[in-house]
């Protein structure tokens, strides 16, 4: 058992597995009295006047007590992280890497900017971790590029992939959660899919377009594609027509 779990998070994408394994860290830490919540999550004030910016990045990493919502969100971050990243992402981790930092990015300017607006601030004020709404922003991804899977709720009922945040959301409301940590994510996700996969198809320009400096941190594999055995009839290579 111990083995197949090894060998389970040793498989994990680097972006996935460094992700998990800080956030599980994150958490027993706090949970164990070893590191104070405290010290972790978002405070503007703090963050502007105290200059304490490592709170911009600690609170995604937590994700409150040790319960059934923290092994539920286990599970979902571990699945669809990974699931974009062998997948969507393959071969692209400084694009995945960058879908995430636009993620945390947007996130936390909704809780900036919503703090101040009258009739938001007492509920945006609530969320103070935004972890959640970060794995809940990669299913929303995750679902509109998948969105004829079909998936089953429970065993109660089947549904396809592009309805799952709001399955999702409304299972949050029914167990008395809240709904602004979904939301927040959904809204993040839905920008980042108009912006990367809509607008690019409307107007032919990309204006995620990862940066070089982001780029020169992962060395990306290159997928492999397979040519035809029979290479009489096979068409030629790239570099053959280049070299021609």
């Amino acid at each position: 058992m111990a083995q197949a779990v090894e060998e389970w998070y040793k498989q994990m994408p680097i972006i996935t597995r460094s992700y998990l394994t800080a956030a599980i860290a994150t958490t027993i830490g706090c949970s164990l009295d070893i590191i104070s919540p405290h010290h972790l999550y978002l405070n503007p004030i703090l963050v502007a006047k105290k200059y304490q910016f490592w709170r911009l990045i600690t609170n995604f990493l937590f994700f409150r007590k040790m319960d059934l919502d923290f092994l539920f969100h286990m599970f979902f971050l571990a699945r669809y992280c990974k699931l974009l990243e062998e997948n969507s992402f393959r071969g692209r981790t400084a694009d995945f890497f960058y879908m995430l930092l636009f993620g945390a990015t947007v996130l936390t300017a909704i809780v900036l900017v919503g703090g101040m607006i009258p009739y938001l601030s007492e509920s945006i004020a609530e969320v103070i971790f935004l972890s959640n709404s970060l794995t809940f922003m990669m299913v929303y991804v995750w679902s509109k590029q998948n969105p004829f899977i079909h998936m089953s709720f429970l065993g109660l009922f089947t549904f396809t992939a592009a309805y799952l945040p709001w399955v999702l959301l409304g299972f949050s409301v029914l167990v008395g959660a809240s709904a602004w940590v979904d939301l927040l994510g959904m809204v993040a996700g839905h920008a980042y899919y108009f912006l990367e996969d809509v607008y690019p198809r409307m107007t032919g320009r990309r204006p995620l377009k990862t940066p070089s400096f982001i780029r020169a941190l992962f060395a990306d594999e290159a997928v492999v594609v397979a040519r035809p055995v029979d290479l009489r009839f096979a068409a030629p290579a790239v570099e053959d027509i280049h070299q021609d």
